[in-house]
């Protein structure tokens, strides 16, 4: 397979977007010289640090996760970049900050790719990774089952009294969803406020029980798309970022108000919690930066 050159490789990623780039320009001009003088880790041992804290065997059995693009000459990590998805704007972002490796926390690459051409945005990632001896790592579910991971953080807005999760791995600490009690209740107001604090949005959607008590005393969470999970648990509220129509309505007739906030917005906010513990495990040895372009394709307008 012929790679083409980095110079056409921008020319696929001159997006809407691209022009945010500027803002930091002078920012990332520098980094090239900072992450130069980084000593740098070989990439099994961030790999090593990243499994320390969500080991890849707690992700669900039908996901893609792990390394899922390795450059064949090995090379030391010295800049890492964390996104929740790993966009077209967010690749030419990591080539202009001189990242080693991609962590997308969605992996982009789940399907089987039948080839690798410029035709389709996931294949035009693959192949500039490849080209830039960029590696990609997904955590995923991995990420969503472990203790203290994406759903605890979520859940966690709120002043719980007990928190376990609805679907217990081996290790019953760990497991998919959340089913939370609280210490005090909560109105359903106050808890749209809560969920719009943690995620940083100016708004939610909210879908009402068909009851008359308005407060809320216990909760079931899951971030993403929480349809499968959260089908038929008793709790006064949950919380996602999607949901089916038709599991919606099942809900609010079990008694269950559901907050929706859109599916990455339930689970991009963790992924700063991440970096911090990621820059701990890895010491001054790597740079470690959030994407700034990494953002849900769903607006309220």
């Amino acid at each position: 397979m012929h790679i083409h050159s980095t110079v056409v490789s921008r020319l696929l990623f001159r997006t809407h977007g691209l022009y945010k780039l500027l803002k930091y320009h002078h920012v990332t001009s520098r980094m090239g010289d900072l992450d130069s003088t980084r000593e740098g880790l070989a990439l099994s041992q961030v790999l090593d640090a990243i499994h320390s804290f969500a080991p890849i065997e707690l992700a669900a059995s039908w996901d893609n996760v792990g390394l899922l693009i390795e450059p064949t000459k090995s090379k030391l990590i010295t800049h890492t970049l964390i996104t929740n998805d790993l966009t077209e704007d967010v690749m030419q972002e990591a080539i202009d900050l001189n990242a080693d490796l991609i962590i997308s926390y969605h992996p982009p690459i789940f399907s089987p790719l039948k080839s690798i051409t410029t035709r389709t945005w996931k294949e035009r990632i693959a192949s500039t990774c490849i080209e830039n001896k960029i590696a990609l790592y997904s955590p995923h579910t991995s990420f969503d089952s472990v203790k203290g991971g994406l759903n605890d953080w979520l859940a966690g807005a709120f002043d719980l009294e007990t928190c376990k999760p609805i679907e217990a791995g081996v290790n019953p600490e760990n497991g998919f969803g959340r089913l939370c009690t609280l210490k005090v209740p909560v109105s359903t107001a106050d808890a749209v406020t809560i969920v719009k604090q943690r995620t940083n949005l100016p708004h939610v959607r909210l879908a009402r029980a068909r009851r008359q008590d308005d407060m809320i005393t216990s909760i079931a969470v899951c971030a993403g798309s929480g349809s499968s999970v959260l089908k038929g648990v008793r709790a006064d509220l949950y919380i996602t970022g999607e949901m089916l129509h038709h599991d919606i309505l099942d809900a609010i007739h079990l008694g269950a108000n559901v907050i929706l906030t859109n599916h990455s917005d339930s689970e991009r906010g963790f992924l700063k919690l991440f970096a911090i513990k990621l820059r701990q495990l890895l010491g001054e040895s790597v740079k470690v930066s959030l994407s700034l372009l990494d953002t849900d394709p769903l607006k309220t307008v």
